[in-house]
């Protein structure tokens, strides 16, 4: 099967769900791709403001295994938040938590009767999603972070040891088994709230003051200096650790992926296609009233237009911008629809925005 599977195919799949990030999704497919192939992949850190599709890219690896039996039986995936490994730190079993839940998915997927050194060889092949991996850095407003040091530690472990305890549970025959968890992938995502403005602060008014420049921009017919900033260029290491995630952490992440804001065309496309986008959540709930929701070409764009207005929540803003037009319409369905139909179009979505409508 692997032998059929290439990296544009894997891409091709993961892009339905994932939008506008092109760069992160062709690093995901290649390592995924590997993977599946039984060779070494490096492992993938996901630098990205909220919304812009950390958890979504992991969720659609998730369901692209799911979704083959085949695919399915070569790998074990299970996601973990990053503070609940910090919260399993504190009782110095962090690295062990990631273990047993890798275990438990591989008996879940082989069944009950499968001989438990089966499925510790099924979980050693296995791919480990953290979420929100900036909620264990090392410190926080000045003051050490004891629960985030010793995540990061118990994550280090795991990466880098070919040989880590588990106790195994009484139906697997108790005592402790000996784990290789080299062969494990790591994909570790995060908002790394304020480190945007920290890069910035760096380049403009820190230590390398004067290295970002101005530049000229003429708009409407009038010339202006700008600063165009983008973490993407002006990252580097050294921030990172110091906002807390330590050189020994990071070093065993091969790929650094700073993912993109969204655009009005990405916010647009989730909006209209994304399965669990508010739009389709708000149609069945009208259907469920018997009435058909739509909203216009225009108003879409209007909405998505609106949402670009806070770059920081990504797709995360959609909701917000549209929860603002459709409460209105879903208090009182029946008032605002036609033979059974309800369309928004651009001048109430405008009203609505504008603040001129009652709520």
């Amino acid at each position: 099967m692997t032998t059929e599977l290439t990296p544009e195919k894997i891409a091709a799949a993961l892009g339905q769900r994932v939008l506008g990030q092109e760069e992160a999704v062709r690093e995901m497919s290649v390592a995924l791709l590997k993977k599946l192939s039984g060779l070494g992949s490096g492992n993938i850190l996901l630098i990205g403001s909220s919304g812009t599709g950390k958890t979504t890219l992991m969720r659609a690896v998730e369901d692209y295994l799911a979704a083959d039996p085949e695919l399915a039986g070569a790998s074990t995936v299970v996601r973990i938040h990053a503070k609940v490994l910090a919260e399993e730190s504190d009782q110095s079993r962090a690295g062990e938590g990631v273990l047993r839940r890798l275990f438990a998915k591989a008996k879940e997927a082989l069944g009950d009767e499968t001989d438990p050194e089966v499925i510790l060889r099924r979980a050693e092949q296995g791919i480990v999603f953290v979420d929100e991996v900036d909620k264990i850095r090392s410190h926080v407003g000045g003051v050490a972070y004891v629960d985030g040091i010793r995540a990061q530690e118990a994550l280090l472990t795991l990466i880098e040891n070919e040989a880590v305890p588990l106790p195994l549970p009484e139906w697997a025959g108790g005592g402790v088994a000996t784990v290789n968890s080299s062969g494990l992938l790591f994909v570790c995502g995060g908002a790394f709230e304020g480190l945007y403005d920290n890069v910035l602060d760096r380049v403009t008014v820190g230590r390398d003051r004067g290295a970002l420049q101005p530049v000229t921009v003429v708009s409407e017919g009038s010339v202006e200096q700008r600063i165009q900033f983008t973490l993407r260029d002006w990252l580097e290491l050294e921030d990172l650790f110091d906002y807390g995630m330590s050189p020994q952490f990071l070093s065993r992440f091969d790929a650094r992926i700073i993912l993109n804001d969204l655009g009005e065309d990405e916010l647009v496309q989730i909006f209209l296609e994304n399965d669990d986008s508010s739009l389709r959540q708000a149609q069945v709930f009208f259907e469920s009233r018997g009435i058909r929701l739509a909203v216009s070409p225009a108003a879409v764009r209007r909405i998505a237009v609106e949402a670009c207005q806070q770059p920081r929540l990504g797709a995360r803003a959609l909701r917000e911008v549209f929860r603002r037009v459709i409460r209105r319409f879903e208090f009182q369905p029946e008032a605002h629809t036609v033979n059974g139909a309800l369309m928004i179009d651009l001048p109430e979505v405008e009203q609505i925005l504008s603040g001129d409508a009652g709520s």
